[in-house]
């Protein structure tokens, strides 16, 4: 059961998304869902996945956390002292927002609805 303000999955970024999964199927055997030509997913203990967008690729891994309430979420990190770099907005699967905390380390929060 997916929990507030817990880690629940982490982005990787990719330059190229078939590398990736070639690599990591190949060194680990792991299993990806193509969500995309530059997205893959995948679930090997924490589920994450591989982004080879260039407009949304991360520049380093973005650990994810989750929200069943993702506007009470934003207000919480404001009221904690965190930066919001990108507003709320959708994806297939649900919505998210980007922020940084106070040392600068880029972190989203997303939720299903």
């Amino acid at each position: 059961m997916r929990e507030d303000g817990k880690l629940d999955y982490l982005e990787l970024p990719s330059g190229a998304t078939e590398a990736s999964k070639r690599f990591y199927g190949d060194a680990f055997g792991w299993t990806f869902v193509d969500y995309g030509p530059t997205y893959a997913a995948f679930n090997q203990g924490l589920d994450g996945g591989f982004d080879a967008d260039p407009a949304e690729r991360p520049r380093a891994p973005l650990p994810v956390l989750y929200a069943h309430d993702l506007e009470a979420m934003l207000k919480s990190v404001e009221a904690a002292g965190g930066l919001i770099v990108r507003p709320i907005f959708t994806f297939p699967g649900g919505r998210r927002f980007h922020f940084k905390d106070p040392d600068g380390t880029e972190l989203a929060v997303w939720s299903e609805t």
